[in-house]
């Protein structure tokens, strides 16, 4: 795998919670949502369409939306929403139900093992500060046969996501997206079966960097 800047395993050195939370304040409006979530939302529903998911963890869920439309577009899927800013798990309270929200760090998640046939992520792995970790409990809480889904913007060269990272950590708020060959070898390495890999297209910036939606399978 070619050489990079991250994963960062120091945790310390992750995101701060104050920046979720400040963010959840803005994350709802819905021109924020037009161009940014929504377009990734719909294909993971288009992908979760096939109703072969009945219990579903939504990690990095934000404010909640998606869980929301799970329910109401999936109504035989139950959701668990997972986050890791109590200002966003607040938010999404007040707009929709006020049980099945759960506040936790996704490289330990608070779950048992092979509790979930599906885990999504959208627009939320980059925040990760350990990759490889979040994905080892990702395959740890799915049970055989579960499947993951992770958006995310896949930068075309290693260059860019390098060069993304530092510009991130310069700022105090450190990501990083993995290119989706990169992405790919982190979800094998983790045990999974890549199934797919589709670029999901939004305006404006989605034409130069559009997200990425990598469906894999725990054998």
């Amino acid at each position: 795998m070619p050489t990079r800047p991250a994963p960062v395993v120091d945790g310390s050195r992750g995101a701060k919670r104050w920046f979720f939370d400040v963010w959840s304040r803005f994350y709802d409006l819905p021109v924020v949502q037009r161009l940014t979530y929504r377009p990734v939302h719909d294909e993971i529903l288009r992908v979760l369409g096939d109703g072969q998911s009945k219990m579903l963890l939504d990690l990095g869920c934000g404010t909640g939306l998606l869980s929301q439309r799970v329910r109401r577009e999936l109504p035989g899927t139950r959701v668990v929403g997972c986050d890791f800013s109590y200002g966003m798990l607040q938010r999404a309270m007040v707009a929709g139900e006020d049980s099945g929200w759960v506040q936790g760090d996704a490289t330990r998640l608070p779950f048992c093992g092979a509790c979930f046939d599906a885990v999504v992520s959208t627009e939320s792995f980059h925040w990760f500060p350990d990759q490889p970790a979040a994905l080892a409990e990702c395959f740890r809480v799915l049970a055989p046969g579960g499947r993951l889904l992770v958006a995310l913007v896949n930068p075309p060269a290693t260059q860019v996501s390098d060069a993304m990272y530092l510009g991130s950590r310069l700022v105090g708020e450190p990501f990083y997206w993995p290119t989706r060959q990169r992405m790919r070898a982190l979800v094998e390495a983790a045990g999974f079966r890549v199934a797919m890999q589709r670029r999901v297209y939004r305006l404006p910036a989605g034409i130069l960097l559009p997200p990425v939606l990598t469906v894999a399978v725990r054998p």
